[in-house]
Order: structure tokens, then C-alpha cells, then sequence
């Protein structure tokens, strides 16, 4: 049975955990405040859920999901992620994490400023452009007229090809933007963001995405 690690346990961390457990999935999963602090949370979840803290959820996981403002992404563990693929949620919200130069420049990504703080994993944008809580209400099985599409760029195919994977079982269809220098579409502000759209829709949202806004 596969495990995810989850770190990060607002809005998003707690929603993917949600339907993770209702897909079979086993689930480590903390936040910055301690195990004690998801009492509630692991019970509502079940047995296949515990907490834990963030190294030893990215220890856990044979994968994992990082979804933590993006001040704390330095704060991260790296070694327990050394070899997985992570699953980045963040997006840039300058109001709440103060001003990134290279951000606002276009001469960085989120996902790729935390693949430079775990040069040894595997980053995979996702889940970062849906509301939390459509997360585990607005999939639809393969197949479906219209099915929401969801966007997800890395420098490492497997890391992409696990995404796609787990949004379809989650019931969604996958745009796969490319390396994680062109993850920048789908982010905050811009046409692609938590908007529902299908694949065609989100592709054409994609291409007239501006670099900065």
C-alpha cells in the first residue's frame, strides 16, 4: 500500500488527505505546530491516517505533498525527501510571504524555488490552481464529457507522470505544462487559476498565460 507523506496541514494538506484515505492511500501527515495539534483531524481521517512530525512525515511517504506558505518552504527536511517525487501546492501570495524579487521579476518559479531547496527530490507542481475544497468534490470518472483538467509541469517525467496518475484517481484530467521554469502559467492571477475549465479550455489559458502580472 503506498504511503503520502503530507506536509502541510491547512486547507489543501487536510483536503487531499480527506480523499487519499478514501482512495486507499495511507497517510502521514503534520503541520508546523506538532502531531497533537491533528488529533481531530487523524480521527475524522481514520486508521489510515496518523500524524506525525514534518521529518518524519517525509520519511514516511513514498511520495509526498508540500503545501506550506512559501516563506516556510526553507524550513522543509531535506534529507527524508532525498530521492521521492513532491508534490508542490504553493503559490506566491506576497501579502502573506513577504516579496520574492525573483518572483516578481519572472525570473523564478515557486515549485522552482523549492526544487533548489531539495536538489535531491523530485518537484511536481499540482493541486495548486483548484479551490481546496473542489478538491475532493469536483472529480469525475475518465471519460466524462467535460471533466475538469488540472495543470502540472516538472523537470523529471516521473514526477509528472505520478501526478497525472493521482489526479486522475482523484477525477481529473491532466495538463502537463512541461519543465517547472513554465509552471509560472498556471499561478496566481492568471488565466489558468482556480477557474474549472477542461483540458482544451485550460490549454488555451495556459498559452496566453503573461509571464509576470
Amino acid at each position: 500500500m503506498t504511503t503520502i507523506g503530507i506536509i502541510g496541514a491547512g486547507h489543501i494538506g487536510s483536503q487531499i488527505a480527506r480523499k487519499a484515505v478514501q482512495l486507499g492511500y495511507d497517510v502521514v501527515i503534520s503541520n508546523s505546530r506538532g502531531p497533537e495539534t491533528l488529533t481531530g483531524l487523524v480521527a475524522e481521517l481514520g486508521p489510515r491516517a496518523r500524524a506525525a512530525t514534518p521529518p518524519e512525515a517525509a520519511a514516511a511517504g513514498d511520495f509526498a505533498v508540500v503545501t506550506v506558505p512559501l516563506r516556510s518552504i526553507g524550513d522543509l527536511p531535506v534529507p527524508p525527501l532525498e530521492g521521492k517525487i513532491v508534490i508542490d501546492t504553493n503559490n506566491y501570495y506576497w501579502e502573506r510571504d513577504g516579496r520574492f524579487p525573483e518572483l516578481d521579476s519572472g525570473q523564478a518559479t515557486t515549485s522552482g524555488l523549492l526544487q533548489k531547496h531539495l536538489p535531491t527530490s523530485k518537484v511536481a507542481k499540482g493541486f495548486n490552481h483548484i479551490m481546496a475544497r473542489e478538491i475532493g468534490t469536483d472529480g469525475a470518472p475518465a471519460g466524462t464529457a467535460n471533466r475538469r483538467a488540472l495543470a502540472t509541469a516538472s523537470d523529471y517525467p516521473e514526477a509528472a507522470e505520478l501526478v497525472t496518475r493521482f489526479y486522475d484517481e482523484f477525477g481529473f484530467d491532466t495538463v502537463n505544462i512541461g519543465p517547472l521554469s513554465e509552471s509560472w502559467r498556471v499561478e496566481r492571477d492568471r488565466p489558468a487559476y482556480v477557474v474549472r475549465q477542461n483540458a482544451a479550455e485550460l490549454t488555451e489559458n495556459l498559452a496566453r498565460a503573461p509571464r509576470t502580472v
